[in-house]
């Protein structure tokens, strides 16, 4: 099976890529349904799941159509394209996935890929606790300047530098991604990035501890819509974040 099977006509020729990371708080995967949401993209293709958590259920919208563990959503009255992953990857593929993933996203001729990820709030210097957004632009990633990413230099949100020793990956010398405490794959994928990559790349981190996540995804995808300059003056909160995502509220007879 290919790695990804389209389930409509879409092309993803000079898209905005944006591609959550499974980290803490799935802030990243919390901020890409306000996008699909908002921007009222549709499932436009699936992915093989061999190498993640297996998963699936009802459609968001109650269509017949099964949810899967990778999907991509666009529209093409939209420039940005958006996957979704709703489960991890099984640990004896990470590096498997990641191969496929970024071979994927070089070959769909997108204009710039932006990943979201989360990293744990408790790791921080007095520094970066003056703002709750950082990035990292990987050293194969080509100038911002002009590409859709061009304004990532004036907000004011400061390059990410790890606050722990950092550690090196297996099979690898050396790295030139700082570690993400609670990051999931964000430094594998980073770090996986080959020398000839022509795609503007950056990855968006927000700093967060595991809860209610869903104030901490509205502020990142802010700043994402800031950086691509998208006028977005209020967002869409899927139906399935009324319905259980944190859990029913609890009965307040237990408190008397």
């Amino acid at each position: 099976m290919a790695f990804y099977q389209p389930t409509t006509n879409y092309k993803l020729t000079g898209k905005i890529l944006l591609v959550p990371i499974v980290s803490v708080a799935n802030v990243g995967q919390l901020t890409a349904d306000l996008f699909i949401a908002t921007l009222g993209l549709r499932r436009v293709g699936v992915f093989d799941p061999r190498h993640l958590v297996p998963v699936v259920g009802a459609s968001e919208d109650g269509g017949s159509a099964l949810t899967l563990p990778l999907e991509l959503f666009g529209s093409n009255s939209s420039n940005i394209a958006v996957i979704q992953q709703r489960s991890p990857v099984l640990r004896s593929f990470k590096q498997d996935f990641t191969d496929a993933l970024l071979e994927f996203i070089s070959a769909s001729y997108v204009s710039a890929v932006i990943f979201l990820a989360g990293v744990d709030m408790s790791n921080r210097t007095d520094a970066q606790m003056l703002t709750p957004t950082t990035y990292i632009r990987p050293p194969s990633s080509p100038s911002v300047t002009p590409t859709p990413l061009m304004s990532l230099p004036d907000l004011p949100i400061p390059p990410y530098s790890s606050p722990v020793a950092q550690f090196i990956l297996p099979g690898q010398d050396q790295c030139n991604i700082p570690f993400v405490p609670g990051g999931g794959l964000t430094r594998r994928i980073l770090s996986s990035i080959p020398t000839s990559w022509k795609i503007p790349t950056v990855c968006l981190l927000q700093y967060v501890v595991e809860g209610d996540n869903r104030l901490d995804a509205h502020l990142l995808a802010t700043v994402l819509a800031k950086l691509l300059n998208t006028h977005t003056t209020s967002w869409k909160q899927p139906t399935t974040w009324s319905d259980g995502l944190f859990g029913s509220p609890h009965d307040q007879t237990l408190y008397g």
